[in-house]
């Protein structure tokens, strides 16, 4: 039984799979990281600054004594649920703003990552046209040869013929 994961990691150009693969998959993983965190920080922040407010009317609720202080407490709402409704506000666009950030980066890590391929894919195409052109030079090289060697050994074989005769 052959073990699977038994392989000559000297095969493989891990220069190039770094550069290909593994490091934009770290860059994008870091990205993505990175706004999960400042997502997480803004919900957090929201969180706590919509149970601070809840807390204080709450307080302000038990303070009621009397019609006169339920009127107040009333008219005080009214400016706490304007102030929540900004505070949504700022909060989805704070949101919308880190998520726009997000997509921006993503795109430069793609085009880059695009950009890498293509040059890789270049150098690749240039190398074996290279190659496969040596290959042609040296099989052409070693024709020539092989023909007028036989080229050589049919006039010496004629030489030779004429001299009997």
């Amino acid at each position: 039984m052959t073990n699977a994961f038994n392989f000559d990691s000297k095969q493989f150009d891990t220069a190039q799979l770094e550069s290909l693969f593994f490091a934009p998959a770290r860059a994008y993983a870091a990205l993505s990281i990175d706004l999960t965190e400042k997502l997480v920080n803004a919900q957090l922040e929201a969180s706590r600054a919509y149970t601070d407010t809840s807390l204080a009317q709450l307080r302000s609720l038990v303070e009621v004594k009397d019609a006169e202080g339920l009127k107040s407490y009333l008219e005080g709402q009214q400016q706490v649920a304007k102030e929540l409704t900004e505070r949504l506000k700022g909060d989805a666009e704070k949101v919308v703003a880190l998520q726009q950030e997000f997509v921006q980066e993503s795109q430069k890590l793609t085009e880059s990552s695009v950009k890498q391929v293509q040059e890789s894919a270049q150098q690749a195409a240039k190398t074996a046209t290279e190659s496969a052109t040596e290959s042609v030079a040296e099989t052409a090289e070693a024709a020539t040869e092989t023909a007028a060697k036989s080229t050589s050994s049919r006039a010496a074989a004629s030489r030779a013929k004429s001299a009997q005769a």
